[in-house]
Order: C-alpha cells, then structure tokens, then sequence
C-alpha cells in the first residue's frame, strides 16, 4: 500500500513539472525577490530625502515651492502600502508607479535648483549625499530592469501551452510590470551631477527621460 502511495506521489509530481507547476514556482519567488530589492531601493531612496531637503533648504529656504513638493511627493510614495500582493493587482501598482514617478519628478527640479548655490554644491555633507543619491538611482535602476525581466518570463510561463493550463488550475496569473517608455533611458545609468561643469537643465525635462526617471 505504502509502495503504491509513493508510485502516485511520484507520478503526480512528475505530471506537474512536465506541466510547468515547478517552473511556474521558480518564476514566482524570482519576481517575489525582485520585488523586493525595487522596494527596498526605493526605501533608500526615500529615507535619503529628508537630508537632502535639510540640508537645500539651509541654503535656500526661499525655495519653498520646490521643496514642498518634493516633502509631499514622498509623502504620497509612503502612504502607499507596498506589499508583495501589490504586483498581482494591476490598479494598485499603477498608483505606486505614478506615486514613484512624481517624486522622481519633484527630486529632479529640487536638484536644478541646486546649480544656482555654489555654496550648497562645496558642502561637504551635501556631496556626500549627492554620492549617496547617485548610487541609490543606479540601483534603483538596476532592480527595476531585473524586477522587469523576471516578470516578463513569469508572465510567459502562465501563458503558454501548456503551463498556461497547469497556471488556471492553480490560479496563477499574470503579474503588473513597470511601463517603459523609453527602453534605452530605462537601462542607462542616471545622470546626476552637481559640478561646475554640470548644464543646467540636462538632468530634467519630461520625466520619461530626465535623469532621474530611471528611478520611478
């Protein structure tokens, strides 16, 4: 009895990967682990931003619209509950994305703002945290293309033959992923520069293709 159950278990087992329900998991935790780096890059990003805005609005206070709206902007990106669920919903994950989008929006005006305070581009601390901002958007830029990928081939397994079949019976199904309207600015490193020989201007523009939009 105990040598025809672990004939069965061995059958069902073997039913299921030629069906595709191993590769369907494999693909499943690759997109769970992406996931989870974009969020925590993004959680750097964030957490750098209150000294980056301390720090500008010691030297230009006046600047209160630009700075506002960055303080907001993060403040959106926070109330936003960014879960491992929030890839299997569609709406949810557009939100997040718009939400990351107009931070990096606000985070890249704030930052042109600076081109005109040679004294806030010789602080120390502030080019210590522009270093820091720099590493953060190559990461960020660098989980988002990995998170993209991994999606891509999770999506593909839930829908072809006949993993697609084993995906229905389970309840798998496709996950959201990040809208890339510009490929070749998705995979090139952002460009942030506060130097002298910086031109106001290159690293902004429409957020699509600023050098910060790699980062929403």
């Amino acid at each position: 009895m105990r040598f025809k159950l672990i004939v069965l278990l061995a059958l069902m087992a073997s039913l299921l990967s030629g069906c595709g329900y191993n590769q369907i998991q494999t693909n499943d935790e690759q997109v769970t682990a992406a996931w989870s780096e974009v969020l925590n890059q993004y959680k750097r990003r964030a957490d750098l931003i209150p000294n980056l805005v301390q720090i500008v609005q010691g030297y230009a206070s006046h600047e209160k619209e630009v700075l506002t709206k960055v303080t907001e902007a993060r403040a959106q990106v926070a109330g936003i509950k960014a879960t491992p669920e929030l890839v299997n919903d569609p709406q949810a994950f557009a939100q997040f994305q718009a939400a990351q989008a107009q931070l990096s929006g606000a985070l890249s005006r704030l930052l042109l703002v600076v081109e005109n305070y040679p004294n806030l581009k010789a602080d120390a601390s502030f080019r210590d945290l522009q270093a820091q901002v720099e590493g953060t958007e190559n990461r960020i830029t660098v989980a988002r293309n990995r998170y993209i990928k991994d999606v891509q081939e999770y999506n593909t397994t839930v829908r072809v033959f006949p993993s697609n079949l084993t995906a229905m019976l389970f309840g798998y199904k496709t996950k959201a992923n990040f809208a890339v309207e510009d490929e070749k600015a998705m995979s090139a490193p952002p460009a942030i520069k506060f130097d002298g020989g910086a031109k106001p201007g290159a690293a902004v523009g429409k957020p699509a293709s600023s050098a910060l939009s790699a980062g929403y």
